[in-house]
């Protein structure tokens, strides 16, 4: 009889037909009755016992196989696609595929580790620059009071260029904490050579090349100590005192600071300002604006024809403008002036307020009065003090005790209507209570098979239905052949 060997989840692995030799794993499977079987026995003991150990994989591994790989000195298992070292880094002249986040190779080549980051492999070190250490360190100084500072420090082939550090402090000039050709670290970046004795000047040819943005001194000196000899022109912010400056030979026109805050622009010699600017579609600059000391107009053009302008555009418009009167045509307004009163419009029905139509063209108002010549809805309704909320269609009975007007209907009830889903006319529509359809077309909620014409009765519940109980109360507009309750289209009888 054949064996079937399973694996440790239960899965079967292979079958041994009786008297063979099963070759599928990396360790021979006896059948039964197999003549010799000792010796292949104790080879597959030894195998287990030095873990397959080889230069090269097993070529028929399972899942959790342990290998030894006797070229690099490494115990590995498989993981279903390939041997994984179990502890320490993946060892190899080119970067291995099928790692995980986190595990380690070792280039073989270069000496270096790196750590796979799960898309890419990230140095881990030793940096390979020169025969020295070329890299940048995080250390920590001693200034000369015994305080620790943490700094960034720039080695190129063990020599230190520069120091970054948030504070300012003197170098503790002990062994083990002094730093050829520094004394003193200064915020920022501090170059070698940059020592107390120079006052913040490098002695060596150490320097920043490139261009600065600004600097505080040149050649020692402050940058406020320097002006221009000839005609200035400022590229860059120019700050001038409160009392600012003048334009003219009489000092014309005067832009100053009052009161600590407020900027002045005015003509001291005359009464207009004129602005102007030149049209997008080019030609020469038009005077748009004339400032007086009474009023502001529109400009004019060479030949004294008034220069006509805009205030505001329609994508760039002001938020509001104050007139005592305004003299023109408004293409729109926010409100109307209504007897000495502003009337905003409004698509709701509020008091002094203009009707508006809504998105959907509707028009809303509390109260009509005039003469309506059609309505959209079709039924006559009347607002009743219901038993509780309703659902549209309900069959409604006038209720017996004082609480509520009305109530859903049993069977045999007098019927005065059903809840009415949109009125055509609505009477008593302040009271409280629900719309209630006393006669016109209106959905009605019934039970059982309808067919256009039929005659319907109350079946209780607030319910109609076509089996005939007593009189009836509505006809249906239509047919309807489901069994259960839906919405039909009735007349309701007056």
């Amino acid at each position: 009889m054949a064996y079937t060997i399973n694996r440790f989840d239960g899965t079967t692995l292979t079958t041994v037909e009786d008297g063979t030799i099963d070759t599928n794993t990396d360790i021979k499977l006896v059948g039964r009755n197999y003549a010799g079987y000792g010796e292949i026995q104790n080879e597959n003991f030894v195998f287990l016992l030095e873990n397959f150990a080889n230069p090269n994989p097993p070529p028929k591994p399972v899942s959790g196989q342990i290998w030894f790989d006797a070229s690099n000195d490494k115990l590995k298992f498989y993981d279903g696609s390939q041997f994984k070292t179990t502890g320490g880094a993946e060892i190899s002249e080119s970067a291995p595929t099928g790692l995980a986040e986190g595990d380690f190779w070792w280039d073989s080549i270069n000496e270096q580790l790196y750590a796979y980051n799960g898309t890419d492999f990230i140095l881990v070190g030793p940096q390979d620059a020169g025969e020295g250490i070329t890299q940048m360190q995080s250390r920590v100084l001693i200034d000369t009071s015994g305080v620790s500072h943490s700094v960034i420090v720039s080695i190129l082939n063990d020599f230190v260029v520069h120091i970054i550090s948030n504070d300012e402090f003197q170098i503790q000039p002990t062994p083990e904490n002094a730093i050829p050709g520094f004394d003193v670290v200064k915020k920022g970046i501090t170059l070698v050579n940059t020592l107390l004795a120079t006052g913040g000047v490098t002695t060596t040819d150490h320097i920043f090349w490139g261009t600065a943005a600004n600097a505080n001194q040149l050649g020692g000196k402050d940058a406020a100590s320097y002006i221009t000899l000839d005609d200035a022109g400022f590229n860059t912010l120019v700050e001038f005192s409160d009392a600012g400056f003048t334009v003219g030979n009489e000092g014309d026109l005067l832009v100053e600071i009052v009161n600590d805050k407020d900027a002045v622009i005015s003509n001291e010699v005359g009464n207009i300002i004129k602005l102007g600017a030149k049209p997008e579609s080019g030609g020469d600059a038009k005077n748009s604006l004339i400032i007086r000391s009474d009023s502001i107009r529109p400009g004019k053009d060479g030949d004294g024809n008034k220069e006509s302008i805009t205030i505001g555009e329609a994508d760039d418009t002001f938020a509001e403008v104050y007139a005592d009167i305004f003299w023109g045509v408004s293409e729109q307004t926010n409100a109307l002036l209504v007897g000495g009163n502003k009337r905003f419009g409004d698509v709701q029905a509020t008091p002094n307020s203009v009707a508006v139509r809504d998105a959907s063209g509707d028009l809303r108002a509390n109260l009509f009065r005039g003469t309506a010549l059609t309505a959209k809805y079709a039924d006559l309704a009347e607002v009743y003090d219901t038993e509780t909320e309703y659902s549209v269609g309900t069959v409604l009975t006038i209720c017996a005790h004082e609480d509520h007007e009305v109530c859903a209907a049993s069977k045999g009830d007098l019927i005065i209507g059903v809840i009415s889903e949109n009125p055509a006319y609505l009477m008593n529509a302040t009271a409280k209570g629900q719309p209630v359809a006393l006669t016109g077309r209106t959905p009605v909620r019934i039970v059982g098979i309808v067919n256009k014409g039929d005659k319907i009765y109350a079946a209780g519940n607030g319910i109609g239905t076509t089996e005939s109980n007593g009189d009836f109360f509505a006809v249906a507009l239509e047919t309807n052949q489901d069994q259960d309750e839906k919405l039909v289209e009735c007349y309701i009888k007056a």
